[in-house]
């Protein structure tokens, strides 16, 4: 082998174990294509496990005694379980822009004091969420559409699911926390040690108490992730570091975080309470579009978290550049994002073009269910460059501190126009689910070509926070 490849192999590979490692960089000077991939590589691979998370869950329930109940079960519990995503994830983007702004100034003690006041907020709306949740669990899969075998066997995974949120709120938001301070690897290494968990107790806790061990198992995969969070946050080496001190409620600090979180929760809701929507619409057509559907989504977000989780790195790059007074720099780190996003995308749409069939029989063996997935992610993936783009260039809004451009954005895409398309195509048209898919294909396209058009604006770069 000539000596310059083994070099090159040497280099690239450091360069991973670099961006593995976690250590401190400075974001705001340097190789804008380095500091992009020293963020991207480690939040890939973080997005890849929060992804693999479903996937376990619902390879493992779909071969129980009731695989096709218990998978309608998840899928509808999921599907509600978006709100609270959507809390999760407004709290983590407003964690990550303000500590990723007050590390661009330079003024750590002040980003970790964020980091504290943040958790905070969290553990206050967690307990309502929680309590709720827990109570209202029966209800929730009746409304959702649930048969009567679905909401008796399905409850207790309900229950636990919402009765354990915290978990799932926390290891969210600490990791925003941390990928605004930079430190995208300790964010990677919690969901990692979280899947493995789960992966391990998931088959064992099924075996032994059904659908209900899926919920114990998530649960306690989360909070073991969520421990390994919290001990680098307290006592690590990172450049972050919070100290007890810092939890004393600073209101001023807290509004600002309530401002910024409460925007991107509307943001993200709007998307959640469509998807909702469109799953309670797939329910008139049966259990088997159900879960058709369900595992469809499923494998759709295993190789779309990932992509999610590349556009982060557009977020702490826009805000910690915005910090450090340099606009044009955040900008160039977008388009630069974005650019590897499409290319990656574009490889999934080739994939899902020639394998889908056989990732969705390895999933389910259901015929029927087969069918319904492989349609979905035929459609679905079609538009996967555009949501690319789109993802990036929605965090390095929410990473501006713009919380209320993309908001805006997905209310006339989802709301004014994906629902009522959805329905029109699939019941007043009567294309069945496949009408569903269209409406999805073409309302996040849509969205993500508007996104890119007011973004070139630049109104981004003038927000304060």
């Amino acid at each position: 082998m000539p000596l310059n490849q083994t070099t090159n192999k040497t280099s690239v590979f450091s360069f991973i174990i670099q961006a593995l490692k976690g250590e401190h960089q400075d974001f705001t000077q340097g190789s804008i294509r380095k500091g992009v991939l020293l963020l991207a590589i480690p939040m890939i691979l973080e997005m890849v496990m929060e992804s693999v998370f479903a996937l376990v869950d619902m390879y493992f329930v779909g071969r129980t005694e009731h695989g096709r109940q218990a998978v309608n079960t998840v899928v509808l519990t999921e599907s509600v379980l978006t709100i609270l995503y959507s809390v999760a994830i407004a709290l983590s983007m407003g964690a990550t822009a303000i500590v990723a702004r007050r590390v661009g100034e330079k003024n750590i003690d002040l980003a970790a004091k964020s980091g504290a006041q943040a958790i905070n907020l969290a553990l206050l709306i967690t307990v309502v969420i929680s309590l709720s949740g827990a109570f209202f669990a029966p209800y929730i899969l009746q409304i959702m559409g649930g048969s009567q075998e679905v909401i008796a066997l399905g409850t207790p995974y309900t229950r636990i699911m919402f009765g354990g949120s915290v978990v799932i709120m926390l290891l969210f938001l600490i990791n925003g926390i941390f990928r605004g301070a930079g430190n995208a690897a300790i964010a990677m290494w919690s969901l990692w040690i979280a899947n493995g968990c789960n992966i391990i107790l998931c088959p064992i806790l099924i075996h032994y108490y059904g659908l209900t061990g899926a919920a114990i198992a998530t649960t306690i995969g989360r909070g073991v992730g969520v421990l390994f969070q919290l001990y680098h946050l307290f006592r690590g080496k990172g450049l972050l570091r919070i100290k007890r001190s810092h939890f004393t409620l600073d209101l001023g600090i807290f509004k600002t975080l309530f401002d910024l979180s409460w925007v991107v929760f509307i943001q993200f809701f709007i998307a959640s309470a469509s998807w909702m929507f469109l799953a309670r619409l797939i329910t008139r057509f049966g259990e088997e579009a159900v879960a058709g559907y369900g595992v469809a989504i499923r494998i759709l977000m295993f190789f779309l978290l990932p992509a999610w989780g590349m556009s982060n790195a557009a977020a702490t790059l826009v805000g910690q550049n915005l910090g450090a007074q340099q606009p044009e720099r955040a900008e160039q780190s977008v388009w630069k994002t974005a650019k590897y996003n499409a290319i990656f995308m574009a490889v999934v749409i080739l994939i899902f073009l020639v394998g889908s069939e056989y990732i969705t029989s390895f999933m389910n063996k259901d015929a029927g269910v087969v069918k319904v997935a492989t349609e979905a992610i035929h459609i679905v993936s079609l538009g996967y460059i555009f949501y690319g783009v789109g993802m990036v260039v929605t965090s390095a809004f929410n990473g501006a501190g713009d919380t209320k451009t993309p908001t805006f954005i997905n209310f006339f895409g989802f709301w004014l126009f994906q629902i009522p398309v959805a329905y029109l195509l699939s019941i007043t048209l009567q294309w069945g689910p496949t009408g569903v898919f269209i409406a999805i294909l073409t309302a996040e396209a849509g969205i993500s070509i508007a996104g890119v058009i007011i973004f070139r604006r630049g109104a981004w770069k003038k927000v304060k926070i």
